[in-house]
């Protein structure tokens, strides 16, 4: 089982990749360096603290985990 400071760096490091991406889309649609990273700096809160409490779920779900001999 994951620790919870585990599950919380997995999240940072995820969002990092995920900002990244979000942001140069956003570049791309809007045209606005400023818009991209207000969006950016957004969704990097918002998507975090979602994705740990996704992570921290399933860990509770038992489905398709092997149990140890």
């Amino acid at each position: 089982m994951d620790t919870h400071s585990r599950s919380f760096a997995k999240a940072l490091s995820w969002r990092v990749t995920g900002t990244i991406d979000t942001m140069i889309i956003s570049l791309v649609v809007t045209g606005s360096v400023e818009l991209a990273a207000a969006i950016g700096v957004t969704e990097v809160f918002t998507k975090s603290l979602l994705y740990y409490f996704h992570e921290r779920a399933w860990l509770k779900v038992p489905y398709g985990r092997k149990t140890p001999f």
